[in-house]
């Protein structure tokens, strides 16, 4: 079987992904509930679906979470995302990993101080979603509050010992106890067990609500299985073919206990050859993949955009430019010219005046650079500047 070819896998999953062509604005949704959007840093998720959708402005994200189409939640890995309500239960419920290991990797870091503690993760899960429920209760609380709340509530319950270890300073952020942190790990397990979710933002934080406040009834969609396969088929959509040790990574666990999610959809694969090695495909996508073609367009990707997302990065990035693109602190967002991720972008604010760096990997036509001034001043539009300023390095 000969090798599909990186060109075909991009085509591919730039249309999967809504890059090829924007959409009308009523399709905001889908482009959202594709992958789900990941919104960190603050204004991605925004910038992303305007790589999508037309008729995005600066209150289109804001308006769509007042009411209540949207939500904002902890999902895949962890992080932050803006996901549709209907059906929010594949990003949630589907995302929940379901063994004591698993959700110890999910909440990497947590694992010593529930050990110190002589607690189960689930133990600890529990008792924070008790008293969660009675501390938010037609309340808004940011994490920090919450957290300190919930703790000094638990503290109570606990023995001497146990006690001793959860008030003392705590490994993670400093003036922190070790017990607000465990608190802070369990709300991500409980933002996916649907009881918690974010508000909209208040002076720059996001405070917590209860899910069934915020909206007025529990998450709706699939639950259980049905949402882990749905999850999967959902990735494999964005981002096949791939394997079973890429999809757990994405998600936020190990390889090995990406099993749970990756055996209900197992007979619906089809095996392909990339350059890579052996990879998987759905079924239902095999004819898309097989006939993608080349795109064309640009687009400036902000960071963690969900294209970019993909954990095969060589086939969408030459290997020589990954350190450029993926960074652990300060990732910057990427250009997307024709199908290729040509270079970098960075931003630069000075009170209503915007700057956008580019940095690209050969330089760019005259086609090319009006290209990217044009999305550069949308992109100025939308982080609310008056001004924007292209600067394209040599």
């Amino acid at each position: 079987m000969a090798a599909l070819p990186n060109d075909r896998i991009i085509g591919y999953r730039l249309r999967a992904h809504g890059l090829v062509e924007r959409a009308d604005p009523d399709a905001l949704l889908t482009a959202a509930g594709r992958c789900g959007i990941q919104d960190s840093p603050p204004g991605s998720g925004l910038l992303a679906l305007h790589a999508r959708v037309t008729g995005v402005a600066p209150g289109t994200l804001d308006a769509r979470l007042d009411d209540r189409a949207l939500l904002r939640t902890w999902c895949m890995r962890g992080a932050p995302f803006v996901i549709p309500v209907d059906g929010a239960a594949v990003f949630t419920a589907g995302v929940l990993p379901g063994t004591e290991a698993a959700v110890r990797h999910f909440l990497l870091g947590l694992g010593p101080a529930l050990d110190d503690l002589g607690m189960s993760a689930d133990g600890a899960v529990a008792a924070v979603a008790a008293r969660t429920t009675t501390m938010l209760s037609g309340r808004r609380l940011a994490i920090g509050p919450l957290g300190a709340e919930v703790a000094e509530a638990m503290a109570a319950e606990l023995s001497p010992a146990q006690r001793s270890v959860w008030t003392a300073d705590g490994p993670w952020s400093a003036g922190q106890s070790l017990g607000e942190g465990v608190v802070h790990f369990c709300l991500r397990i409980l933002t996916l067990r649907g009881l918690v979710c974010f508000a909209p933002r208040e002076d720059d934080t996001a405070p917590f609500v209860l899910v069934e406040e915020w909206l007025g009834h529990p998450l709706p969609g699939p639950d259980g299985d049905d949402a882990r396969a749905e999850l999967v088929r959902r990735y494999l959509r964005c981002y096949g073919p791939s394997t079973k040790a890429d999809f757990a990574a994405w998600l936020g666990v190990r390889a090995g206990d990406a099993g749970p999610w990756w055996s209900l959809v197992e007979s619906d694969l089809e095996r392909v050859e990339t350059q890579a090695g052996r990879a998987w495909v759905h079924a239902d996508d095999l004819e898309s993949l097989r006939t993608a073609a080349d795109p064309a367009g640009t687009r400036l990707l902000p960071p963690r955009d969900p294209y970019t997302q993909a954990r095969d990065r060589s086939v969408i990035v030459a290997p020589e430019h990954h350190r450029a693109v993926w960074r652990t602190v300060g990732e910057p967002g990427t250009v997307l010219i024709d199908g290729r991720i040509a270079g970098t972008w960075r931003p630069r604010k000075h009170g209503k005046r915007l700057t956008l760096t580019i940095t690209p990997f050969a330089p760019l036509s005259v086609r090319a650079r009006r290209a990217v001034t044009h999305e550069a001043e949308q992109v100025g539009t939308l982080r609310g500047a008056a001004s924007t300023e292209v600067a394209i390095d040599s």
